[in-house]
């Protein structure tokens, strides 16, 4: 089981994460922990290096930021790239009109994803996109760079599919799969071969109704994934460890 893509760093684990990461260690080959925001990569760099092999990290900055400073920015990237040999992605970065609805917002947030784009480039990683109310623009954008290395965080722009498929991007499923009839057709119709499994944790977590909570009525953990596996496993008719070996080797 990998969950590639949660939230290690936040506050929402600063009680028991060391405990939490030792439950992850018994039934997981690995997390990949997406650093959103400057302030919070110092403690994912220290997640990375003390725990090799089990914890890895994606970083950049959520769109929704964009109030910070271009020198902020800038700093940030240059730390990025001091610590290529601890990341495995650059991202999440994107796009997001749902927290942006002003024109200025946006071409800001569309100036500051194309500088991740190349920091991506540069140091040879992938991208983890962010599209929320935006999929349209980013897809437009990421073809326009001729980018393969993508992995589409969250994605639910069903009318989309064919061209990610098409582009040879995968696509991450996290519990939003378990109650959203979207992301089940959008398992449907997606070949396993371009499926990854992720989490969002602390985001999404499941409350005992089966339903997703807010995060401050139930705390999402990255071992939700073998959850996905299985609701994949069933849309597919497969058997979930069938489901496991591939989005692993995916």
């Amino acid at each position: 089981l990998i969950d590639t893509h949660c939230h290690l760093a936040q506050a929402d684990y600063d009680q028991d994460r060391a405990q939490l990461l030792t439950r992850c260690q018994q039934d997981m080959r690995a997390v990949i922990t997406c650093c959103a925001h400057p302030k919070d990569f110092s403690l994912t760099m220290q997640l990375v290096t003390q725990h090799p092999g089990l914890v890895f990290a994606s970083a950049s900055i959520h769109p929704q930021y964009i109030t910070l400073s271009d020198q902020d920015i800038a700093k940030y990237m240059r730390e990025i790239r001091a610590n290529r040999t601890n990341l495995v992605a650059i991202g999440e970065t994107g796009l997001d009109y749902n927290w942006v609805t002003d024109r200025p917002g946006q071409t800001r947030q569309k100036h500051m994803f194309q500088q991740f784009i190349q920091v991506a480039q540069e140091l040879q990683l992938p991208l983890v996109i962010h599209s929320r109310d935006s999929t349209e623009d980013v897809v437009e954008i990421l073809e326009a760079h001729k980018l393969t290395d993508v992995q589409m965080h969250m994605f639910t722009k069903r009318p989309l599919l064919q061209r990610v498929i098409s582009n040879g991007w995968l696509i991450s499923v996290n519990t939003l799969l378990l109650r959203s009839k979207t992301v089940k057709k959008i398992v449907r119709d997606c070949p396993l071969e371009q499926l990854l499994l992720e989490t969002d944790a602390p985001w999404l977590g499941i409350g005992a109704d089966g339903n997703i909570k807010s995060k401050y009525e139930v705390r999402n953990e990255p071992l939700a994934v073998q959850r996905v596996a299985d609701k994949i496993a069933e849309i597919k008719r497969m058997e979930p460890l069938e489901v496991v070996v591939q989005t692993g080797k995916n």
